[in-house]
């Protein structure tokens, strides 16, 4: 078993310096700050090999190996890890080192709770601070959605990050800069972690559309209310759907979440 820990460990790390070839292609498409540092071009790698599930959930975090498969001094890899745990992305344990977080019931329903509630809030306040022009702009969004992706089939809506990503474009809406560093910065890819990892795809990909375009419909129409309502609705059907393929993988695992 350890031996076969090892190896795994190895293979995950062994594939991330490839990952360095999609980044510039990445952030142009996902319109997200371009890396300056070397410290920011690791994170952003790392942080897409965990949402993306290519560094599994509750893996060992090797400083050793990352300096030297990124070629990186300690310095700014430490740095990295540390920006990657401010945003939840990873835990230090005293003793034990850093591990990428595990997905569990219990940490969906904690961070839902609070998506659901600062989200909806951002629906209310985009409600009256978008413009025509933007709310226009995320309307051809879903649009695009469906035009590019198997929406009605049922078989995938996968959401690059940042701008063309409907939640973080509404959230950008509330013009709240607060809500926007929390949900945007703070909590944005462990939402995105347990979203592409686990409710992506299946029966719920349509009615989750179909409910993106309702909730920019009732913003359109400037109904904060019924804009918050419908996203607090949105979410807490997301969370249910996650929370039954977090149970399904626990069971076959054999572990409990």
């Amino acid at each position: 078993m350890q031996l076969k820990s090892y190896l795994t460990n190895s293979i995950i790390w062994l594939k991330l310096p490839l990952l360095f070839n999609y980044v510039d292609n990445a952030m142009k498409s996902q319109h997200l700050p371009e890396p300056v540092t070397a410290a920011d071009r690791v994170l952003l790698e790392i942080q897409r090999a965990i949402v993306e599930g290519e560094i599994a959930a509750g893996s060992k975090i090797s400083e050793p190996e990352l300096a030297k498969r990124f070629d990186l001094s300690r310095a700014p890899l430490r740095e990295a890890l540390a920006r990657l745990e401010r945003c939840h992305l990873i835990e230090r344990t005293p003793n034990a080192g850093a591990r990428v977080v595990k997905l569990s019931v219990a940490g969906l329903v904690s961070l839902y709770q609070l998506r659901e509630t600062l989200e909806g809030m951002a629906c209310r306040l985009a409600a009256t601070q978008m413009t025509d022009e933007e709310i226009a702009e995320v309307q051809q969004l879903l649009d695009q959605h469906l035009s590019t992706q198997r929406v009605r089939e049922g078989e995938s809506y996968y959401q690059e990050a940042g701008d063309v990503d409907f939640h973080y474009r509404v959230i950008q809406g509330s013009k709240n800069p607060y809500l926007i560093n929390i949900l945007c910065d703070e909590l944005y890819y462990l939402v995105r972690m347990y979203r592409v990892q686990m409710g992506m795809n299946g029966p719920r990909v349509s009615r989750a559309f179909d409910e993106h375009k309702a909730i920019i419909n009732a913003i359109a129409n400037r109904d904060g209310e019924l804009a918050e309502l419908l996203m607090r609705r949105h979410i807490g059907a997301s969370r249910i759907n996650i929370e039954k393929h977090l149970s399904i993988k626990g069971k076959d695992h054999g572990t409990s979440t």
